[in-house]
């Protein structure tokens, strides 16, 4: 008996060994901590002419989703371009196809090319997904297998905005927050009930941000016409600030820092940092040089850096100071591209598929790599995971790059 529970437990130990590492994975939208920023070391900055190799290629339909990758998957969201989104599943080595699961949803372009717009997470053994139409999604993250789902128009009565839902699902301990109603919603993660719901009203499209003020957790949400902030638990709206933007796009994510928080629109609305520690929140700076129209800012060393729409066909990358909201410098090659950052260094898509490594730094753009690494419209953020880089147009070609640095 003793030697048979010693196997046991070799076989457990080896079992666990043989999994992929989740230390780099990029498990949800805005990676780990939920701030565009990764923690990888050791990738590979400095790229030959014809840029990082390829290792290989997926058309997964039309889009701006985002990729996620655990446990050596790869997941992300496309659309037939007719009526079939589909949810799927790569081997992060190979690219080849671990599973995918598909259901209809039209692809509804409105002034834009339309299709899929959220990225799904990964939570232990499971993956959340939520279409444009408020389809979600709760799927065995080893075989894509259904294990609740809902329509949450039909179910909960909430009215999906003009651009369809947008935001990704966010996991809160055994909650799954999703920007959808007036002020959010939260569910059981585990079996899709209803924990609490804001109201029926019409959401903002940003991604729900978890913050602490005041030694307590608060969610953030860019609603239609305001930022507000709730209670994780029960939903309560604990503090609200008006927000209005053109078409009602409130977008891009907040982001949380030293009792500030950044927030920023497009349509020539511009941005502002709140101060949050009191009741209400109160602004310290406002400006309408930099406007946030989809994706986010990161923040790095006291400077954000992000998109800025200047206007309806033009677009720049900038760095802008957080404490004075002072543009530092503008670069408009960039476009209406995306970026994160990774070991101090800024990884970016332009919007025309120009893959760049930036060394971000106030005193101007100073380019470390580029390449030419997709053509057709890039609005998506490119991701980092385990010493490589996945980079996705809107027809659906994602690429798999290395940078490893590995022979």
């Amino acid at each position: 008996m003793k030697r048979t529970v010693q196997a046991a437990f070799l076989l457990s130990i080896c079992a666990v060994l043989a999994m992929p590492s989740r230390a780099n994975d990029w498990y949800r939208w805005r990676g780990p901590n939920d701030n565009g920023i990764s923690t990888e070391t050791g990738w590979q900055t400095q790229w030959p002419a014809e840029g990082p190799k390829r290792l290989w290629k997926a058309s997964v339909g039309r889009g701006f989703s985002s990729m996620t990758t655990s446990h050596g998957h790869v997941y992300t969201l496309g659309n037939d371009g007719d009526k079939t989104d589909t949810v799927w599943c790569f081997d992060a080595t190979t690219g080849a196809v671990v599973w995918k699961h598909s259901y209809p949803c039209p692809l509804d372009p409105k002034f834009y090319e339309g299709g899929t717009s959220s990225t799904p997470i990964v939570d232990d053994d499971r993956v959340y997904s939520i279409s444009r139409k408020g389809d979600l999604f709760c799927l065995d993250a080893a075989d894509g297998k259904v294990i609740w789902s809902k329509n949450l128009p039909k179910e909960i009565g909430c009215e999906p905005p003009t651009w369809g839902f947008a935001g990704s699902p966010f996991v809160y301990h055994d909650l799954l927050i999703l920007n959808v109603g007036s002020a959010g919603l939260g569910l059981n993660k585990k079996t899709g009930a209803v924990v609490w719901q804001s109201g029926k009203g019409v959401s903002g499209y940003s991604t729900p941000v978890a913050f602490n003020a005041c030694n307590f957790d608060l969610i953030a949400f860019a609603a239609s016409q305001n930022i507000v902030a709730v209670h994780p638990e029960n939903g309560k709206v604990m503090w609200s600030y008006p927000w209005k933007t053109q078409y009602d796009v409130n977008a891009p994510d907040q982001i949380v820092f030293g009792g500030k928080m950044f927030v920023s629109s497009g349509y020539g609305h511009g941005s502002a940092l709140l101060g949050i520690m009191d009741a209400q929140p109160k602004l310290i700076w406002q400006t309408k040089e930099f406007r946030n129209h989809i994706n986010s800012s990161v923040l790095w060393k006291g400077f954000l850096y992000g998109m800025d729409d200047i206007s309806n066909q033009q677009y720049a990358l900038k760095c802008v100071s957080w404490d004075t909201g002072e543009v530092k410098w503008s670069e408009p090659k960039f476009g209406k591209g995306a970026l994160m950052i990774a070991d101090g260094k800024i990884i970016g898509l332009s919007d025309k598929g120009m893959l760049y490594v930036i060394d971000p730094s106030p005193e101007g753009f100073k380019p470390i790599s580029q390449a030419q690494v997709l053509g057709g419209k890039c609005w998506t953020t490119p991701v980092l995971s385990n010493g490589r880089i996945y980079c996705r147009n809107w027809k659906g070609d994602l690429v798999c790059l290395d940078v490893s640095g590995k022979p």
